[in-house]
């Protein structure tokens, strides 16, 4: 996989060529920015910018004069490879918050080890209605620790509109969940996207994790996806090393409350 032309084609499709992430949301190319806007329950922010030291300034402050309008707290999505260079210091003079930063990792699906397979007494349960979609949220705050009501508002709005734009499986235990996970699929793209995969403490360290990145792995091949694509966390990225992907950047979600 060449690295440098496949962070481009994640640039080009899934920033600055993006697509509302759900119904309710759309995205607005503004001058050198390309943002999200949705309601109060979606996700609000900067995908893209294309800037330099002349207009970066002016552009952060038209785009928190936008939000603030609208009353909606919203993200500027940092990538390391963003321009200018201290994008992030100008940010945070700003009034940004920065939230912990992880790495952008693509794998390409045709070279990644998919054989990890599910620990015994673990079963995977397709999240397709409200009651599956509750585990996975349920699942979501004991593993990280927030609160899951837009992540649940936003999962059962896509079903009922975009079904095949979105994949949710919860791990049970029995009947307890213990790990769930999703995965974006952009249409007309190469890429799909792993998002929110969690195991509550008690059972992580038995490769639960793992074993969900291959079923959403195949899942994806089987539609025709050629790409993989993660914000790993430091616990989470030498799993995905180990199965094939590779870092290509850092992103750092800055974060600003009106």
């Amino acid at each position: 996989m060449d690295h440098t032309s496949v962070l481009a084609l994640h640039d080009r499709d899934l920033r600055e060529g993006a697509r509302p992430d759900g119904p309710g949301s759309r995205v607005e190319r503004v001058g050198g920015v390309v943002r999200q806007v949705a309601d109060a329950s979606g996700w609000n922010g900067v995908l893209w910018s294309d800037l330099d030291e002349t207009d970066a300034d002016a552009t952060i402050a038209e785009q928190i004069a936008y939000f603030t309008a609208l009353g909606r707290d919203f993200e500027w999505k940092l990538y390391g490879h963003d321009l200018p260079t201290d994008l992030g210091q100008r940010l945070a003079a700003a009034g940004f918050t920065p939230e912990p930063q992880e790495t952008l990792m693509i794998g390409e699906v045709t070279a990644l080890t998919l054989d990890a397979q599910l620990p015994d007494g673990i079963r995977l349960l397709p999240a397709t209605d409200r009651a599956g979609i509750d585990l996975v949220a349920d699942v979501h705050e004991k593993a990280f620790g927030t609160d899951s009501a837009r992540l649940r508002a936003r999962l059962l709005a896509q079903l009922a509109a975009e079904p095949d734009t979105v994949v949710a499986v919860v791990a049970l235990a029995g009947d307890e969940p213990v790990s769930a996970a999703r995965m974006e699929l952009v249409p007309g793209t190469r890429f799909a996207g792993l998002w929110g995969g969690g195991t509550v403490e008690a059972w992580r360290g038995r490769g639960i994790y793992r074993a969900l990145i291959a079923h959403r792995a195949r899942i994806a091949a089987d539609r025709g996806y050629r790409y993989l694509q993660v914000d790993a966390s430091d616990q989470s990225r030498p799993i995905l090393e180990r199965l094939g992907f590779s870092p290509l950047t850092t992103t750092t979600p800055y974060v600003y409350e009106p």
